[in-house]
């Protein structure tokens, strides 16, 4: 043990003023920045408000300390993001303050609780805050610096999803309900639910909850109405409607059959049509044809007026009278005199008749006179 010479009332002065001068402007000075034990990451959610807490005292002093009048505090925050530099949020430096949008200390300075207010969160906002800080005295000496880090993640409720009908709800025909949000972190689950008075619950794999489809089959009736998709994360919820109506009639694939075997058949009885036309000018040509090969008919001789031949071949004229003309005036009916048969007329009744006998020349049957 060394033993300071003087009263016991100077040796304690002495004591005193050499722990005081620890502090002292001459003194080398261990700054310790501080964050809450136990935390390193922090989560909020974007539009709302965030603060970065942090505090620096010197080795070996009580957090609630003062600051000393000889402190000078250099301080700054920073933002990492993978792929992007660091970014300066906030800088004090000999007194003076300058921030990003939105960005501030909670304190005003002089103060050693240099905690980070964050307003207003965007999802871009998130990453690695850096602090650091560095104390020195009014001359600039005796310079001691200390950092921390604190992550944040922010958090993004999904965004107004939007629902959608995929596929045509006709009775016995499957569909899918289709339901997508544009924004969310992290990524939503989906839930399709029909509301009262016909309250279901639907649940996989009718219901795909990542992707938000809901498959409805062999659709009746009674499953229209009013579907309403919910789009959750840990951080909220929004939710989007749809009205089912399943039709009854007939489908399109129906009514397109019934148009194509109409024209189909009007097709065949058009073609129909063009066959048989042209079947019967193909019988029509052979009969207008004149052929000069061709053989012309035998005309059977008739006798004219009063003329008779007799059996031997004799042709005798008994008399010659005109035609006759029709009758002027209305018809009258015709006594129809029964031809008598060929035969022999006598002599005798010719000359009464007055006629000539006449030579006629015998003939063969080549038409060559005997």
């Amino acid at each position: 043990m060394v033993s300071l010479p003087g009263s016991p009332v100077t040796n304690l002065l002495q004591v005193l003023f050499l722990g005081l001068s620890t502090f002292g402007p001459g003194a080398c000075v261990q700054v310790e920045l501080h964050v809450p034990e136990g935390l390193s990451s922090l989560e909020a959610v974007e539009g709302e408000d965030v603060v970065l807490p942090a505090w620096y005292t010197f080795k070996g002093e009580r957090a609630a300390a003062k600051v000393k009048p000889w402190e000078v505090l250099t301080l700054m925050w920073f933002l990492e993001q993978k792929g992007k530099d660091k970014k300066q949020v906030l800088s004090h430096i000999s007194g003076a303050t300058s921030s990003e949008a939105g960005v501030s200390l909670v304190y005003s300075m002089p103060s050693r609780n240099v905690s980070l207010r964050l307003q207003g969160l965007r999802e871009k906002d998130s990453g690695s805050y850096f602090c650091s800080v560095t104390v020195q005295d009014r001359q600039g000496n005796n310079r001691s610096h200390s950092s921390k880090t604190l992550e944040l993640d922010v958090f993004v409720p999904p965004a107004p999803p939007s629902c959608h009908l995929l596929g045509v709800p006709r009775v016995g025909t499957n569909v899918t309900l289709s339901c997508q949000t544009p924004r969310s972190k992290p990524l939503a689950l989906y839930q399709w639910v029909r509301p009262p008075p016909s309250t279901q619950v639907f649940y996989p794999p009718t219901l795909d909850a990542i992707r938000g489809t809901l498959r409805l089959k062999n659709l009746t009736t009674s499953m229209s109405g009013v579907y309403t998709c919910r789009a959750s994360n840990s951080v909220g919820s929004a939710q989007c409607n749809m009205t089912l109506e399943v039709i009854t009639g007939p489908g399109a694939a129906v009514v397109a059959g019934a148009v194509v075997g109409a024209l189909v058949g009007l097709g065949l009885l058009a073609a129909l049509v063009l066959l048989c036309q042209r079947q019967g000018k193909a019988l029509e040509e052979p009969a207008n044809d004149i052929k000069e090969d061709a053989v012309a008919p035998r005309t059977l001789p008739w006798p004219k007026g009063s003329d008779t031949i007799s059996k031997n071949g004799t042709l005798s004229s008994v008399t010659s009278s005109p035609a006759l003309r029709p009758p002027q005036g209305p018809r009258r009916p015709v006594a129809v005199t029964p031809t008598p048969s060929p035969g022999r007329v006598p002599t005798s009744a010719l000359s009464r008749k007055g006629a000539v006998p006449v030579m006629v020349p015998a003939q063969n049957q080549a038409g060559s006179l005997v």
